[in-house]
């Protein structure tokens, strides 16, 4: 039997291209869609799969939080997490929470199969250029610390000030109210020993976060 996957991504473009690409293998089929987090979760309960590809960035609940209750609901389906972000951004956060590999939106096919194969075996898939850039960053504890003491909630909060989005636009994207984004802000600078959002921002841009 092939591999039966599910692909948890919000743009049809992007779903249509990976089940091409899936296709051209004789051992995996992709066999369901979902368009967000919540509809992931649901079909997970109901349905049997072997593995998950899923977005980070969907509406509604962050992609790694998802895969955090995925992982409570189905411990033993892995997951491959494709993003639009860089590595050195989200892949250990993923992994942390319980992907079995990473790869931004854009690796080239081989790679993705390679991933697929590999996490269908039950092995972890680390891309080399991860690799190099974990041992680069062995000399970086101090910095490496404070980036790992934030949530998953607080990372991506923090990449979106960064970014330079002002609060109430990064509550409408993250469904959140202003006060909790603005809680989450107060979290982040005590964490990190920041005033304020400059210093946030030159943080980020130096560790190459954004």
């Amino acid at each position: 039997m092939p591999t039966r996957i599910l692909v948890a991504d919000d743009h049809a473009i992007f779903r249509e291209g990976l089940k091409q690409v899936i296709g051209s293998t004789v051992d995996m089929t992709v066999v369901d869609e979902a368009i967000n987090g919540q509809e992931l979760l649901n079909k997970i309960q109901s349905n049997e799969y072997d593995l998950v590809i899923l977005d980070i960035s969907m509406p509604g609940r962050n992609g790694l939080d998802v895969l955090v209750e995925m992982k409570n609901i189905k411990p033993k389906l892995p997951v491959l997490v494709m993003s639009m972000h860089p590595e050195e951004q989200y892949a250990l956060r993923a992994y942390k929470s319980g992907a079995s590999g990473y790869l931004t939106k854009g690796s080239p096919s081989h790679d993705l199969i390679d991933a697929l194969q590999k996490i269908s075996l039950g092995k972890k898939y680390v891309s080399s250029a991860l690799a190099e850039s974990l041992v680069n960053g062995l000399s970086e504890n101090n910095q490496q610390d404070l980036i790992h003491s934030l949530s998953n909630r607080e990372y991506q909060v923090m990449s979106l000030i960064a970014s330079g989005k002002p609060v109430g636009k990064i509550a409408v994207e993250l469904s959140l109210s202003v006060k909790t984004v603005s809680t989450y802000r107060a979290h982040i600078l005590r964490k990190l020993n920041m005033k304020n959002n400059a210093e946030l921002t030159r943080f980020v841009i130096e560790n190459k976060l954004l």
